[in-house]
């Protein structure tokens, strides 16, 4: 038998090698006993970050703008940043105290229901799925700041020989790539905060200051000025995200229980910084009714520029400098292009590997790659070419009004997976102070969970009920996936014959995981910190 430091030394080195579960360094399964590093603090906070902003952090946020003008943006964001934080205390708990591969999907097998854990992988990877031709259409229309005569199908095949290319190579290049295509992100939003900061107090080469109020939508008056504001929650539903990028990345990580709770922690500073902050940027730096957006969103194609804080700098003649934010905005969406693509194929590997898809989607290289599910994720990318016979506008609104039930869905839950955990730990008599994580203002947060994601998606079509709004189309693109869950749950359950899980029966030791996990973080040998480890404090 081998030794415990011999032991330790090979879970340090090369058995954290599973694409699997830190907790599952012992059950290897479908050849994923690959030899490539785990990914460092740095690498877990800067992923979270890369795959929640992009696109509609810098460019779809504004298409609700002239909607609900920049006081009902920023109120929107403000609303619907609260419900996230009350999401993210349910999420950091759960993922903490058992960080396994795709945690929230499997932990709502075990503790809720078998039925509810097909339900939430095949929506969460439809979900991940859905947003990755989502970027390569936003990639696109920042182009055409540039030009419009390079072929939609050259850029499509250009950015999913890319993506295939990131993504079927070892997860240490993977999170190489991302962390740096991630710190631009950081400094280009904390730039367009700054710019913002700077030309609303007349730093701008027309001295010129900026207004905010609120916009009436639909109807006169308080009615139009409060479904404008509902208009921008919903715009908030879909832009705001992040704790499933930290929770996906749980089985992969280096000491999850000490890294995973930070980057959770810091999930509200960016909730505040990024997106709040970006909201009401947007809605000081350029008016609701500027020309160039209802240009950009009546005709999607036109050549011209697509985000927000580009229009506002050539509104002020600024010179160079719109060049350069086009040029990094683009750089922020191919990575969160490059990071979506990424939380697909590892969700579909990992509910392979629990008999809920095609064991063929659980076979890896010998770099512990996934290579069919990556090749399943890349098949979402051809719906770009979509662009080919219609504007890019249109297809980024279908891909959006898909996602966002995809996203509540994935919410409510998690929540409701949550309230089994706390319900189960009660039972067990286990203090929650002596979790990795304790969750905040719990179990109400949950409940404020569940009822924010319900209430959101029942009126996230609101608009096709009002003065003949009527649309076959969106509302199928809206509530389809609402059906496809619950029939996903319900062929499930009737298949397997799947038993419901009461509050308070849960398991949790999750079949053994959380005592395979406590051992390997028993054994763990830290490598010596590198010279840029200064970078793990500030992210």
């Amino acid at each position: 038998m081998a030794s415990p430091k011999s032991i330790a030394e090979k879970t340090a080195v090369e058995a954290e090698s599973t694409t699997y579960g830190v907790g599952e360094v012992t059950s290897l399964k479908a050849g994923s006993q690959s030899l490539h590093r785990k990914l460092r603090s740095k690498e877990v906070q800067l992923f979270a970050i890369g795959g929640a902003i992009g696109t509609s952090t810098f460019v779809q946020m504004g298409s609700v703008l002239p909607k609900g003008g920049p006081a009902g943006l920023f109120l929107g964001f403000m609303i619907w940043g609260a419900v996230m934080v009350a999401v993210n205390e349910c999420f950091a708990e759960m993922v903490c105290y058992v960080p396994i591969s795709s945690p929230f999907i499997r932990l709502g097998g075990y503790w809720v229901d078998d039925a509810l854990s097909f339900a939430m992988g095949w929506n969460f990877f439809l979900n991940m799925a859905f947003l990755v031709p989502f970027e390569i259409v936003a990639f696109n229309i920042l182009l055409t700041f540039w030009t419009d005569k390079v072929p939609v199908e050259a850029i499509v095949v250009a950015m999913i020989v890319a993506y295939a290319l990131l993504n079927m190579i070892s997860v240490r290049y993977f999170g190489i790539a991302e962390f740096y295509l991630s710190i631009f992100k950081v400094f280009l939003i904390l730039g367009c905060i700054l710019f913002t900061f700077i030309t609303m107090l007349g730093g701008n080469p027309l001295h010129d200051r900026y207004g905010f109020r609120f916009v009436e939508y639909l109807a006169p008056g308080d009615t139009g000025r409060f479904l404008g504001i509902v208009t921008c929650i919903i715009q908030a539903t879909f832009s705001i995200c992040g704790p499933e990028y930290v929770s996906i990345v749980a089985g992969e990580a280096e000491q999850p229980r000490k890294i995973l709770p930070k980057a959770f922690r810091s999930f509200v500073w960016r909730i505040l910084t990024f997106f709040c902050g970006s909201a009401l940027c947007m809605g000081i730096v350029i008016p609701y009714n500027d020309k160039t957006l209802a240009l950009r969103l009546d005709e999607g194609s036109s050549t011209g520029a697509a985000s927000p804080y580009v229009i506002a700098m050539q509104n002020l003649k600024i010179s160079g400098l719109p060049h350069i934010v086009n040029a990094l905005i683009m750089t922020s969406v191919f990575s969160s292009g490059n990071g979506l693509l990424y939380s697909a194929t590892r969700t579909l590997y990992g509910i392979s590997l629990e008999g809920k898809a095609p064991k063929i989607f659980s076979r890896c290289t010998r770099f512990g790659v996934p290579i069919y599910a990556v090749g399943v994720g890349l098949a979402f990318c051809l719906l770009g070419f979509l662009q080919v016979s219609n504007s890019s506008a249109k297809v980024l609104g279908w891909l959006v009004d898909l996602v966002t039930a995809c996203q509540l869905l994935n919410y409510m839950s998690v929540a409701i997976t949550y309230l089994h955990f706390h319900a189960a730990l009660k039972k067990h008599g286990i203090d929650r102070h002596s979790l990795p994580y304790k969750g905040k203002f719990q179990p109400y947060a949950a409940y404020f969970s569940v009822v924010g994601t319900v209430i959101m998606m029942l009126v996230s079509g609101y608009y096709l009920f009002m003065n003949g709004g009527w649309d076959t189309r969106s509302f199928f693109l809206t509530y389809t996936i609402i059906g496809v869950f619950v029939l996903a749950f319900i062929t499930w359950k009737v298949v397997r014959r799947t038993t419901y899980i009461r509050p308070g029966m849960a398991d949790l030791q999750v079949g053994g995981l959380k005592r395979e996990i406590d051992e390997y973080e028993e054994q763990y040998i830290p490598r010596p910190k590198s010279k840029m480890a200064f970078l793990d404090r500030l992210f």
